[in-house]
């Protein structure tokens, strides 16, 4: 029996350390912060019996006492207990106090450093905490006290006269009286300050002042916020990144089925964006019939979701398709192909019927073909191909796609929503029926996608160039520089 004290990071869940992770995912039991993100509480395996112990600076899920003995009484039944901290457990975590209580107690327990939000959220912000020529040296305080009662455990003055580089925590309720109470000591009232509230998040912040400003300039700041005081401050304008991001700050929505999600879901967040996942699909197998590729010259593949799905069909064996052509629709498709260990003959750019009807330009009439798509798709390249001289062709429909309920975050709360098919818009306004659907702004992956999403009166802010991830993740780049430009000229 073993309680592992872990530090979560300040906040981005990529910033947790691999050690960290792996027990996580281990976890029988998980003890976790308020600044233990979602994403990383959703790390934990099927089962993890989950202890939410947050703490805001107006409520308490559970007292350090409560906390405590939670500890205790799952580290002595066994099983790997994790308690989740953020940032670094002995760096104003009380993490030491939990490891004294779990030694008198008997109990086995490991201490599983973070990154503090210390050094980590300056950072972000582009701010370091030293710098060559401007800082040698930096002071991390809590400010978690006021500083002119009496008693306080605070040297403000001595601070004052230290130099370098002073890095305060949980202090944004009192910047005004340290400030006042660093002046006093000596500081300088024009010493730079940047006040950074969600560091290392998608909505972080940042305000910058000086000592006598930033109380006035910071005043609306809630926490989590870092302060950093000093002349490494004013670096920010020169080296500031995260917030130059061209998501930042932009809620998204990502309605596609949520096993499909992950990888537009994490271009996003790269950009900045804070994403709102809100499947409103879900996709499901249809048990057919094996398969037979040896009586047909084409196979065609029309998304995603079917190069996995056939070669189950195929018993596995993807030797079946020696000699058969095999034909994609976009280039997400022949990703997907390449997954499973195929390589696509043609690929279409374009990823819609129509794209495909051109890469089979003069190659169609006569030949045999397979089409490998979802249930109820549309008739168009079927129709298309016999038009054009097949000598046979057969649809196999491999899977379908059915509405979900979105749950969790709020896909009309988004800025922008991201349609991947014609499939997510209806179901989007199934999900939403009583939704004024006008004054959402939706970005479509492709024609066929927009044309259903002004069907039903969405409005596009943007349509992909290129039919695919990438061409949607461009598109919504597109749309947040529009957005940007109406919103400040």
């Amino acid at each position: 029996m073993t309680v592992y004290l872990i530090g979560a990071g300040p906040g981005d869940p990529g910033l947790i350390t691999v050690r960290g992770l792996e027990l996580l995912r281990r976890a029988d039991v998980l003890v976790y912060d308020r600044l233990a993100g979602p994403q990383l509480v959703a790390e934990a395996p099927a089962g993890c019996l989950l202890v939410y112990a947050g703490k805001r600076p107006d409520h308490h899920a559970m007292t350090q006492d409560e906390i405590n003995a939670a500890l205790v009484r799952h580290g002595r039944d066994g099983g790997t207990v994790v308690r989740l901290k953020g940032g670094d457990p002995f760096v104003f975590g009380r993490g030491s106090e939990e490891a004294q209580v779990l030694r008198t107690a008997g109990i086995d327990y490991e201490v599983v450093p973070g990154i503090t939000s210390a050094i980590a959220v300056p950072a972000y912000a582009g701010v370091p905490v030293t710098h060559r020529g401007a800082s040698t040296h930096f002071t991390v305080v809590t400010g978690h006290e006021d500083p002119t009662k009496g008693g306080s455990d605070v040297d403000w003055p001595a601070l004052a006269r230290a130099g370098g580089t002073l890095v305060l925590l949980m202090a944004v309720g009192r910047l005004g009286a340290i400030a006042e109470a660093l002046i006093a000591g000596g500081a300088a009232p024009d010493t730079p300050v940047a006040v950074v509230a969600s560091g290392t998040l998608p909505e972080q912040r940042t305000v910058t002042g000086t000592l006598d400003t930033i109380a006035a300039t910071a005043a609306a700041v809630r926490p989590p916020a870092v302060t950093v005081i000093g002349s490494v401050a004013a670096l920010r304008a020169e080296i500031a990144w995260l917030e130059r991001r061209p998501l930042h700050g932009l809620r998204v929505a990502v309605t596609r089925a949520r096993v499909q999600a992950d990888g537009l879901s994490t271009r996003l967040r790269e950009l900045g964006a804070t994403v709102l996942e809100s499947p409103v699909i879900r996709t499901e197998p249809i048990d057919g019939g094996p398969v037979d590729p040896g009586a047909y010259d084409v196979v065609c593949l029309t998304s995603p979701n079917a190069p996995r799905l056939l070669l189950d069909r195929l018993g596995g064996d993807a030797r079946r398709l020696a000699g058969v052509e095999i034909a994609a629709i976009g280039p997400g498709t022949a990703a997907a192909l390449r997954e499973v260990g195929l390589v696509a003959d043609l690929v279409a750019e374009r990823a819609v019927a129509e794209g495909l009807l051109e890469a089979l330009d003069g190659r169609i009439a006569g030949r045999r073909f397979l089409l490998a798509q979802a249930e109820g798709a549309r008739d168009a390249l079927a129709d298309a191909l016999r038009a054009a001289g097949a000598a046979g062709v057969d649809v196999e429909p491999l899977y379908r796609t059915l509405p979900e309920r979105p749950a969790g975050a709020d896909a009309l709360a988004a800025d922008l929503v991201t349609f991947t098919s014609a499939s997510t818009v209806h179901a989007f306004a199934a999900a939403y029926p009583d939704a004024p659907l006008d004054a959402v702004r939706g970005v479509s992956i492709g024609p066929v996608t927009s044309a259903a999403a002004r069907e039903l009166g969405i409005a596009l802010a943007a349509e992909a160039e290129r039919h695919d991830l990438d061409g949607l993740v461009e598109a919504v780049v597109l749309a947040a520089a529009r957005r940007a430009t109406a919103l400040h000229g």
